[in-house]
């Protein structure tokens, strides 16, 4: 198929390594043209989530990712915190919720959820969080069913793990898990009735065909992820990939574009690495079919724009913030984990 006859914004699960390939190398003006046609076909393009996100449990995890400042296999200045009192984390979702934010993310640095005190400390964060009718979203490592079904019926909307790159260089990157514990965990999110968020990292050290990978093995999740966050690596001291040079914009909305035509319903968001762009660049981004982005100060341990900042380039663009649980694909969702 040529390019334009993907402009119809048609849902497939069976795309080719060949035909992402194809797409993602595209010439990139018609590529975000073709995208926009996608995105005009699902979304309003005058509408973008704004999501918020907190590290309730910072450092002293035992995987060994080499792109994470909070890892205990790389030298970092970052602090070892304990979990936060749910009250903190409340009052956290609270600001987030005033500044217009309707996704709040909970993030732990966790290999993986145990059945502790801990993991019930955050069940009861994340019905609070829920009450106050904010799309609730973790990010606690590995979960089996059992635990993800705890989450959904304590309010939890969504669960994010990401893939990071594809399966042939995954191992480059992480060796205390493998890419196929990834898709496990996904799976079990996926068997007890949470969305997923999922998607990737450009910037590891990946090639042009590991890029596409990572973006065929979302597009052929059967249904797809309903948030896909794309990331550019935030080089940070200490770690195995500090000297790794900056993803371009160019690269980074050339993977947003094709994120979005693979993947037509699926929220695209802004992820780590949106500091990196100009104003101009994040722009063509919300154009190439980006409709979600991550606002406040801090990504985890990453810096990020202010909530007053996005809400200043909103009023420039004419960009009106979502609402939580807006779209046929997630209010079904919000009437399962209350009911």
């Amino acid at each position: 198929m040529t390019l334009e006859q993907y402009a119809n914004g048609a849902i497939r699960f069976d795309w080719t390594n060949d035909e992402v390939a194809s797409i993602l190398s595209s010439p990139f003006l018609p590529l975000v043209h073709t995208a926009a046609q996608v995105h005009a076909k699902h979304h309003d393009p005058s509408k973008v989530q704004v999501c918020s996100l907190l590290s309730i449990k910072t450092g002293g995890c035992s995987e060994d990712c080499s792109y994470c400042s909070q890892s205990v296999h790389n030298e970092t200045d970052l602090e070892v915190e304990p979990l936060l009192a749910k009250e903190q984390v409340v009052e956290a979702a609270r600001r987030a919720k005033a500044g217009g934010a309707t996704r709040f993310c909970m993030g732990a640095a966790w290999r993986e959820v145990r059945d502790n005190r801990a993991f019930e400390r955050v069940l009861e964060m994340v019905k609070e969080v829920s009450d106050m009718d904010l799309e609730v979203c973790c990010t606690l490592g590995m979960v089996t069913e059992e635990q993800a079904r705890k989450l959904k019926d304590a309010g939890l909307y969504a669960y994010n793990h990401n893939i990071d790159t594809s399966e042939e260089f995954y191992d480059s990157i992480c060796t205390t898990r493998t890419f196929q514990d990834r898709i496990e965990t996904l799976k079990n999110i996926r068997q007890a009735g949470v969305t997923i968020c999922c998607g990737g990292i450009l910037g590891l050290g990946e090639s042009e065909s590991d890029r596409a990978g990572m973006l065929h093995q979302l597009a052929t999740l059967n249904p797809h992820p309903e948030s896909v966050p794309i990331n550019t690596l935030v080089p940070i001291e200490g770690t195995p990939l500090e000297e790794n040079a900056p993803v371009s914009s160019w690269d980074f909305i050339r993977a947003i574009a094709t994120a979005r035509i693979l993947m037509p319903t699926s929220m695209v968001r802004l992820a780590a690495g949106r500091m990196s762009l100009n104003k101009e660049a994040q722009a063509l981004a919300f154009l190439a079919g980006a409709n979600s982005i991550f606002a406040g100060e801090k990504l985890l341990t990453t810096a990020n724009p202010t909530l007053d900042e996005d809400a200043q380039f909103f009023e420039q663009l004419g960009i009106h913030p979502q609402v939580a649980y807006e779209g046929t694909q997630t209010e079904p969702c919000k009437k399962q984990a209350n009911a």
